[in-house]
């Protein structure tokens, strides 16, 4: 495992009263509240990822350290989000995957830092991934390899415990972190998938271009792979004027998650930030 290089540590001191969201919603499977837009063909428009368009403050918590990363051959940023009031010890952690586009500190935009409470004490984690889907495209870059064989590290030198026991995933992310359900089934009790990049066809996931061969598509499709994820509560969000709704849709359907909310918006972050809260929470629920 690489060691830590150079570390930035941010500690800023914000006021502000955390969103709490209540547990008891998610103890059985809801329904979605709509109806399938047309149909997803080989013209479904690729979605933009956005960056956040209002300025969030920091959070209490937050640190982000610069590691380099072997196996993705750069340096990455480690970001850390923690409760506050929570009595220094080793944190259960949820490890947070971001979109193409992105970066792990996107998540300090999209207001996690100021959702985590010492009700529901963990800490969520999230790192630079790049592009690739979260699954390896060449042979200097793989970020599956990064989060096995490197995070354990990485999470530990922050004090925190190194097998997390949940993941979240925004768009791109969701596919990461779906394959991280399946990667680590005796670890991961909990996903929570916002706006799930997910693909019915290999039209669609060769429109990405990403992919090196259908072959691979077919190996890390979550879709394809229902069966893997049944070892964890799942949880799934989209916004019912997001082009990839009907995927998220044959997401729910196929895996039958513990809880799916579709409702008005789009795939970027003013929707993703409206559905964060409840994400965390359905999280908390199951440390």
């Amino acid at each position: 495992m690489s060691g830590l290089s150079r570390r930035q540590v941010i500690a800023a001191s914000v006021g502000g009263v955390a969103t709490t969201v209540g547990l008891g919603l998610f103890g059985a499977w809801a329904l979605r509240r709509d109806e399938t837009p047309a149909a997803s063909d080989a013209r479904t428009p690729i979605p933009t990822e956005m960056g956040p368009t209002t300025t969030t403050r920091p959070p209490k918590l937050l640190e982000v350290r610069t590691v380099k990363s072997a196996a993705r051959n750069r340096e990455v940023e480690v970001v850390a989000f923690r409760p506050d009031g929570v009595a220094p010890g080793t944190l259960p952690v949820c490890l947070a995957l971001h979109g193409r586009g992105a970066r792990a500190r996107v998540f300090t935009g999209l207001g996690v830092g100021g959702q985590l409470s010492a009700a529901a004490a963990y800490a969520v984690v999230a790192v630079d991934g790049g592009d690739s889907y979260w699954v390896k495209t060449s042979a200097k870059d793989d970020p599956v390899a990064m989060l096995t064989d490197e995070l354990p590290g990485w999470l530990t030198d922050l004090g925190l415990n190194p097998r997390p026991f949940a993941v979240l995933g925004v768009s791109m992310g969701a596919y990461g972190a779906l394959n991280y359900v399946r990667d680590h089934p005796d670890a991961v009790r909990a996903a929570a998938v916002i706006s799930p990049a997910v693909f019915t066809s290999w039209t669609e996931a060769r429109a990405r271009g990403v992919f090196t061969t259908r072959a691979q598509w077919e190996q890390t499709e979550p879709l394809r792979h229902i069966d893997a994820l049944r070892g964890a509560k799942l949880g799934v969000w989209c916004g019912t004027a997001d082009p990839l709704l009907p995927s998220a849709n044959r997401l729910i359907d196929t895996a039958r998650p513990a809880v799916a909310r579709t409702a008005p918006g789009g795939h970027d972050a003013d929707y993703w930030t409206t559905v964060v809260p409840e994400a965390l929470s359905f999280i908390g629920s199951h440390i």
